[in-house]
């Protein structure tokens, strides 16, 4: 069965039994849908970016520049295979769920909700170190459905070991470091409000149930200790090398030269990301920074994109230009909040659905057959 077949079971549904999907199939009109059923503190925390929001604004004008070629007769294959082998993790398509802290603010079941929802599609879920349910929480709902971890590095360094180790008990088979949040980035709509989850303890999920708070009796301020870390650097990485015995992919990077250092320093995979505008106001785009970063460092690590991805197409575009996968954040927000894990599902099949369908009016029977050539640039 192909990804392209739910648009079938979509028209099928409705023609015959007069159901159309609750939740729009239009994916780039999530935000504007989940606006009217997030709270203020939600809406202000998830959508907007940092600063001005030029940032994000440069995401989705990078991927407007760039055009799919469709290519004719091709002799596209019935039973296209989207399927992918990255670091270990076999996955039945190049997308994955992107690492977001507090989904709580989204729907009451936060991300149990979401990793059910991963599940279901056998895609791969990134769990936030700043999430609202702790790492045994979010493996008990994943069931045997791969999982990776991202890490905020916290400055105790026993809550770092603490936090891998519980990982890897847990069944998270690669580490995911983020670069760019070491502070949070400036962020005018929480501001505004006054408002930061983590200050009620919400997102916190992860501390709160580690033994190094065990006694604690004000966990807030003692994990303010922990964070910010603006103090990290590449002499660091070591320390995770000698407590992780998996993949290790660093996050955040969108310069040249940084991802050069992560293979120097003996990375696995970089993700190209900008934190979807969230952190530094005014940066480059992610997609505009992929593609010589992909051509510099393709061959030694593997190349994951985050930021800016709304549709299926989006997907195709990020894959032509060197990514091996993408993940998807926001919408997956959007979803979990019109409708809890079916609502994750609902975009997730939509976004499978799209990227197969464009693939194969594209020209193209597998993502590996993608290639800067499938684009026009303008």
């Amino acid at each position: 069965m192909n990804f392209g077949d739910h648009q079938l079971g979509i028209y099928l549904a409705g023609m015959l039994e007069g159901k159309t999907p609750e939740i729009t199939t239009d994916l780039a009109n999530l935000e504007s849908r989940a606006r009217d059923v997030l709270t203020p503190e939600a809406l202000g925390y998830i959508v907007p970016s940092a600063g001005s929001g030029a940032t994000a604004r440069a995401n989705r004008e990078a991927f407007d520049r760039h055009r799919i070629v469709p290519r004719m007769l091709r002799g596209v294959d019935w039973q296209r295979d989207l399927s992918a082998d990255l670091l270990g993790t076999r996955m039945p398509a190049p997308v994955m769920i992107a690492p977001m802290g507090v989904q709580t603010l989204a729907h009451q079941e936060g991300e149990l909700a979401t990793v059910r929802a991963a599940a279901a599609l056998g895609l791969t879920y990134v769990h936030s170190t700043a999430a609202a349910h702790s790492f045994e929480q979010v493996a008990e709902a994943g069931g045997d459905a791969p999982r990776w971890y991202q890490l905020y590095w916290p400055t105790d360094q026993d809550v770092c070991v603490s936090f891998l180790s519980r990982a890897k008990a847990a069944g998270f088979s690669v580490l995911m470091l983020t670069l760019d949040t070491t502070l949070l980035g400036w962020r005018p709509a929480d501001l505004d409000r006054g408002f930061l989850p983590f200050l009620t303890g919400t997102g916190l999920a992860n501390y709160l149930t580690d033994p190094n708070f065990a006694g604690v009796d004000n966990p807030v301020p003692h994990w303010a200790q922990m964070f910010p870390n603006p103090g990290l650097s590449w002499d660091d990485l070591p320390f995770l090398r000698e407590h992780w015995d998996g993949p290790i992919v660093l996050k955040g990077i969108v310069g040249v030269e940084d991802a050069r250092l992560a293979a120097e320093h003996g990375m696995d995979g970089i993700v190209v990301s900008n934190h979807g505008g969230r952190q530094v106001d005014g940066a480059v785009g992610a997609l505009d920074a992929l593609p010589a970063i992909a051509e510099a460092v393709g061959d030694r690590l593997t190349v994951l994109f985050d930021s800016g991805v709304r549709t299926g197409a989006d997907v195709v575009k990020a894959l032509a230009l060197g990514a091996r996968a993408v993940m998807i954040g926001r919408p997956v927000l959007y979803g979990l909040a019109l409708g809890g894990q079916a609502g994750v599902e609902h975009v997730l099949r939509c976004l499978l659905g799209e990227l197969d369908i464009t693939l194969a009016l594209s020209g193209h029977s597998s993502p590996a057959e993608l290639g800067p050539g499938a684009l026009a640039s303008r």
